[in-house]
């Protein structure tokens, strides 16, 4: 944008050239006129200044005080921008660019078909659960193969029918990505019918793996990836590839229009009603809990609800659950009540407008009811948007999903009760577009200071709020490496412990021109 400006040179007006000669005599008269006058008003002032030494205006405890709320402003002011504002970040960019050793895709032959099912979290980012897109994208590179757009799954707790070119833009993933991999909407006729090799690829595999793999090419023209979870490695990767997975998941994997432009439309409507906003993924959903075992502050009814529901739902392994060492393990979502405490022990006002970025809350008002009571302007998607414009969202959860997913990287403040698949690829998508603020909460630190609350070993208050904010200094989002495996576990076992990619695509997709980690 260019911006017009007069010019800044100084100009003698043409009217000057004009004006009448003036006398020395005129000059002095003028002089003479101009001291008297500072006289008077120089006498007149010190009578002045006199009379209010006697009457002063301000007392001196008056002006101690208008001092001390004056200090009490700007550290109200400061402290109000620390809780908004992003942590530092400067000099870190996004680099996605293949390094000069890369080379364009070929249009192979053979075929990689793939089944995604879960939720929009698992098909973005094949974090823990089940794998993504943008894993499949790298490991047809790698296979040199022509990757099928990916089949949803139908049969999935959420019952949800859309397709992939409902959720995404297809023709942009497709042509995003042809200097990568060759993309087709479906696998060629006259091959619909040939044996395919079904393929459950290990997880977390490198690149030795996948070239191995491509023996199978010997017998078949075909593969179907049945299982697509963690397929490959976070770390020990090319660089090349890393940043292929970054490439198709920050731009290639872009929402439909209709989502798009739903989304977007959210966060201007957000922004107009308070400025800036907190996205909050509250994942206090009947699934959740129910999968994690988690029944803290809920009823008899509840808890064995949520029981009956786990032991009748067949992939989900774990059938009994200590519900008491979950919680205690920082396993457990934190509750609405246990998220009120939590958010004013940071400092945010009563005020803040919180957008709840989750499916149902289980247990609808009553349980949501102790968090409203903190900070009661809470809205949802439905609150926010109109009937008619959710009309074609209704029974989609993964399109609602998208929904969330989008006005949460455009929040101010991004805050998961839960560290879920969903709440990764958004922490990581906002590290990757500038280190946006995120609050991690520490849920088994903060389990142990609900338990003195409850006890009555801590008040809310001051004590409580330097006490919290001490425990997240180093939870906001600010840059830093990936992390590596835990100490002391060996075999497959330590790359389940691996912080995951798409959490922190640092420092493969995110460049500094400052070396400030060594």
């Amino acid at each position: 944008m260019s911006n017009s400006r007069g010019s800044s040179h100084l100009r003698i007006p043409a009217t000057a050239r004009f004006l009448p000669k003036i006398s020395p005599f005129s000059i002095a008269v003028y002089i003479t006129l101009l001291f008297a006058f500072t006289i008077f008003v120089f006498i007149f002032s010190t009578k002045e200044i006199l009379e209010d030494e006697q009457k002063p205006l301000f007392s001196e405890e008056s002006q101690s005080q208008q001092d001390n709320e004056y200090v009490i402003l700007l550290i109200l002011q400061m402290t109000d921008d620390q809780l908004w504002e992003a942590p530092f970040s400067h000099g870190f960019h996004p680099c996605v660019k293949p390094t000069s050793r890369y080379k364009d895709t070929q249009e192979w032959d053979r075929y990689i078909t793939v089944r995604s099912n879960g939720g929009l979290n698992q098909m973005r980012t094949g974090v823990l659960l089940l794998d993504g897109i943008s894993d499949m994208v790298a490991v047809a590179r790698i296979m040199n193969a022509t990757l099928v757009i990916p089949q949803l799954d139908k049969r999935s707790f959420w019952q949800d029918s859309s397709m992939f070119s409902d959720i995404f833009d297809e023709l942009h993933f497709i042509t995003a990505l042809q200097g990568d991999v060759r993309i087709v909407k479906e696998l060629p006729k006259e091959l619909e019918s040939v044996p395919r090799a079904r393929k459950h690829f290990s997880s977390w595999s490198g690149v030795n793996y996948y070239e191995e793999m491509t023996r199978l090419w010997k017998d078949y023209q075909v593969i179907h990836v049945a299982k697509s979870d963690s397929r490959l490695a976070n770390n020990d990767l090319p660089l090349d590839i890393q940043r292929l997975r970054c490439r198709a998941l920050y731009y290639a994997l872009r929402f439909s229009l209709p989502i798009e432009n739903l989304g977007k439309k959210l966060v201007e409507r957000l922004r107009s009603r308070g400025g800036r906003y907190i996205a909050l993924h509250l994942r206090y959903e009947k699934d959740m809990l129910s999968f994690t075992g988690c029944t803290y502050g809920l009823t008899d009814a509840e808890a064995e609800e949520l029981r009956i529901m786990r032991e009748n739902t067949n992939h989900w392994k774990m059938k009994k659950i200590n519900s008491t060492e979950q919680r205690m393990g920082g396993f457990c979502p934190l509750t609405p009540k246990e998220v009120g405490i939590f958010l004013q022990a940071l400092g945010y006002h009563s005020s803040t407008l919180i957008y709840i970025a989750a499916g149902e809350i289980y247990g609808g008002s009553s349980h949501l009811l102790e968090l409203t009571s903190r900070f009661p302007n809470l809205v949802f998607k439905e609150t926010v948007a109109t009937p008619k414009e959710l009309k074609a969202f209704v029974n989609h959860a993964s399109k609602t999903a998208a929904l969330d997913y989008i006005v949460s990287i455009g929040s101010d403040v991004f805050i998961p009760s839960h560290s879920g698949n969903m709440a990764r690829a958004v922490e990581g998508h906002r590290r990757f577009l500038g280190h946006h603020k995120t609050i991690t909460p520490d849920r088994k630190g903060l389990v142990e200071v609900f338990e003195k609350l409850e006890r009555g070993e801590l008040k809310e208050g001051s004590s409580l709020s330097s006490l919290v904010t001490k425990m997240h200094e180093r939870r906001l989002g600010a840059p830093r490496k990936r992390g590596s495996s835990l100490p002391g576990i060996k075999g497959r076992g330590r790359f389940k412990t691996e912080e995951s990619f798409y959490e922190n695509p640092y420092p493969e997709c995110i460049c500094t021109s400052k070396n400030m980690f060594r």
